[in-house]
């Protein structure tokens, strides 16, 4: 049983980098530290209707923040995944979120 979209992405990832990456097909997001390649794969062909070539991942960690006076806090970590769509693919709706069309 597959877990839910909202479960798997959390929010599409738009930096100056990854706009970059966009012009080449290839598209970030964050998502969840627990989720896994195939998990983000189908989540993306779901709720975006592409067909993706391949994914990359990479665990961004936390920083250390002060909270108050002299407490120290931390961020949590999170996922980072860059996906790659086939090169064939429009990806109209991703386009639009990330060159803001």
């Amino acid at each position: 049983m597959s877990k839910p979209l909202y479960e798997i992405i959390e929010r599409p990832l738009i930096t100056e980098k990854s706009v970059r990456l966009s012009q080449q097909g290839r598209y970030s997001f964050r998502c969840k530290t627990s989720a896994n390649k195939i998990e983000i794969r189908r989540a993306v062909e779901q709720a975006y209707g592409v067909k993706v070539v391949g994914v990359n991942t990479l665990t961004v960690k936390g920083k250390t923040k002060r909270v108050g006076r002299a407490r120290p806090g931390k961020i949590a970590d999170w996922k980072k995944a860059v996906v790659t769509l086939a090169p064939d693919d429009k990806a109209t709706r991703l386009k639009e979120i990330f060159e803001g069309a």
